[in-house]
This record gives C-alpha cells, sequence and structure tokens, in this order.
C-alpha cells in the first residue's frame, strides 16, 4: 500500500507561476532515469496491504537532498514543509504531507536491511557510463579517515561500554582518531565516484584495494601505501597498467628514476584528493551521522551518488 501523491491542484499551478525554481534540482531530476532506481526499490514498502507508505523513490530522493543541504532528518522534514523547490524535486504536491523524521530513519533502515546500501551507486554510475561520462582512463584509489559520531572513548576503554561499537581507533599514534575509514575508487578524467567501501578506522588502506579496482579501467593510480608486490602482481594479470607510487626503504632506497616515477604518478592521482576535500568541506564529512558500520556505510553511498550528480550536471554541459 502506497501513499498517491503528487497530484496537483489550482494551488500548486497558481505557485508555479509565482515562485523561482531551483534549476540544479530540476536538471538533476531530468538527468537521472528515476525508472531505474524504481525497479531496484521495487519491493521495497510493497506490500498490499498495511497503512499505505510513501513510495520509496520519494524517500530516495529526500535522502539525497538530506547529502546535499547537510540537513538533519528533522531539518530536512522542516525544509520540505517550506520550501517549494524540494517538494517538487521529491514529487510532493502542495496537498501531500510531508515524510517525517522517524519514516526517513526507518526508510534508511529498510535500504540497509535489504542489502541496498551499494546497489544504489552502481545503479547511478551504470546510467552515468551509458551517457558517456565516465571515462575509465585509470581509477584514483585512496582513502581518507572519518570521526565517529559521539564521545571518544579512553584507549583502554571496552568495546561493549562505547558509543559506537563498530568505530575503532586508526593504526597511528601520532594522529589518534576515533571512527572510521572511507576507501573510495575515483575515476580519472571525470572525477566520478565508482566504488566507496567504509570500514574501521583501523583497517589498513590496503585490505579493500583489490575489491575497489574496476577491472575496465586502464591503469590504477595510488600512493606508496599501496606499494606491494602482489598488487602489482594481480593488476598485470589482470591487463591493468601500475600506477602505484612505490616506497623508500632504508634496505631499498629509491633511485632518481623511482622518485621520478613517484612525481609522475603524484600528479595523475592528485584529483583523488580534491573529492575528499569535497567531502569534507562541502558536505560536512569529517565525522559520520550514525552509530553502526551499516548506516554509516549507507550514508557514504548516498553522498557519492550525491557528488556524481552533481559532477554530471558540469560534464553533461
Amino acid at each position: 500500500m502506497r501513499r498517491e501523491l503528487g497530484q496537483l491542484s489550482l494551488a500548486d499551478g497558481l505557485v508555479e507561476g509565482g515562485a523561482g525554481p531551483n534549476r540544479q534540482l530540476e536538471r538533476i531530476a531530468a538527468l537521472v532515469d528515476w525508472g531505474g532506481f524504481e525497479r531496484l526499490l521495487g519491493e521495497v514498502y510493497a506490500a498490499p496491504v498495511g497503512r499505505p507508505s510513501y513510495g520509496p523513490l520519494v524517500l530516495l530522493r529526500c535522502l539525497l537532498l538530506q547529502q546535499w543541504y547537510r540537513l538533519s532528518d528533522p531539518g530536512l522534514e522542516e525544509a520540505l514543509s517550506d520550501r517549494l523547490s524540494f517538494r517538487r524535486f521529491v514529487g510532493l504536491a502542495l496537498a501531500d504531507p510531508v515524510p517525517d523524521h522517524s519514516t526517513l530513519s526507518r526508510f534508511r533502515s529498510e535500504l540497509v536491511r535489504r542489502g541496498l546500501s551499494e546497489p544504489l551507486l552502481a545503479e547511478l554510475n551504470h546510467q552515468l557510463d551509458a551517457k558517456g561520462l565516465m571515462v575509465k582512463s585509470g581509477t584514483l584509489i585512496d582513502a581518507s579517515l572519518v570521526a565517529a559520531d559521539g564521545r571518544r572513548p579512553r584507549t583502554d576503554e571496552p568495546v561493549e561500554g562505547r558509543s559506537d561499537q563498530d568505530a575503532s581507533w586508526n593504526a597511528m599514534p601520532e594522529k589518534p582518531l576515533f571512527g572510521y575509514k572511507a576507501h573510495v575508487a575515483v575515476d580519472h578524467g571525470s572525477g566520478l565516484v565508482r566504488q566507496a567501501i567504509l570500514t574501521p578506522a583501523n583497517v589498513s588502506d590496503k585490505t579493500p584495494f583489490l575489491a575497489l579496482v574496476q577491472g575496465d579501467e586502464q591503469a590504477v593510480y595510488a600512493d606508496k601505501g599501496y606499494d606491494g608486490w602482489w598488487y602489482r602482481r594481480e593488476l598485470a594479470l589482470r591487463g591493468i597498467g601500475d600506477g602505484i607510487m612505490a616506497a623508500s626503504y632504508w634496505r631499498r632506497p629509491l633511485e632518481a628514476a623511482g622518485r621520478a616515477r613517484n612525481r609522475a604518478i603524484g600528479k595523475l592521482r592528485a584529483p583523488v584528493e580534491r573529492t575528499f576535500a569535497i567531502l569534507k568541506r562541502w558536505y560536512g564529512y569529517r565525522r559520520v551521522r550514525y552509530r553502526s558500520l551499516v548506516k554509516n556505510a549507507l550514508q557514504l553511498q548516498l553522498l557519492a551518488c550525491a557528488m556524481n550528480l552533481r559532477r554530471a550536471l558540469v560534464l553533461a554541459a
């Protein structure tokens, strides 16, 4: 049972003529084939009986607004009540009730329960690739720490007593941080996020490296933290160019040629740092929003979708 939403009235027509539209939201709405997401979310709230619910596509668009405008659940509920452009984007008429904060929270939990976090980004990227926006000349791989949402525990505090039992201290004692680590694969040339993985902060950058290799790129570029003969061998077996910077060891210091190669790779992989800068400065992703790995992993996928949609507007212009 789903609510019938978006039925325009005379009041909607009168307001439509006098209100200034949000051009960016209109362009994003036109850029995406929302039918693909509707098919992906088809089983969510699809029971034939029961209390009518909001359609999952309406709620998904609400979650995207939440990322772009850095809104809490209550803040988004208030903004939907107040802003006509938000209502237009999600598909609500003036007479339609607004999803409350508990509805948004339950929808996120339902996405997590059904394992739909990563398929959302995969569906969007499939559409952007079909439009020719993915370059695939290379994949830029990197990771960045993100603080947990909650009290920082004592170093010796047991996991059971922590506010977020999935978060952990990172492995660098000189820069201690309690939280998570976001690992991303960015398309070189377009700047689109192809994949994103969230782990506790103590997981090595190298652990999800091979999972971030897409398989259809010409080369993979990464800093010296990913240096390892087994990764280079795996890239060679897959026919992918090796763009991993080489580390310098006291028993095997880098020669001039190795340092020159690192500088060249450093210039190629620099755009991945811009991705993290956008996440942290524009989207406030210095701290996660929730207190579990699965919920924060969903937020990272939604952030990647939100970033890619805005980036796609620039690429398609």
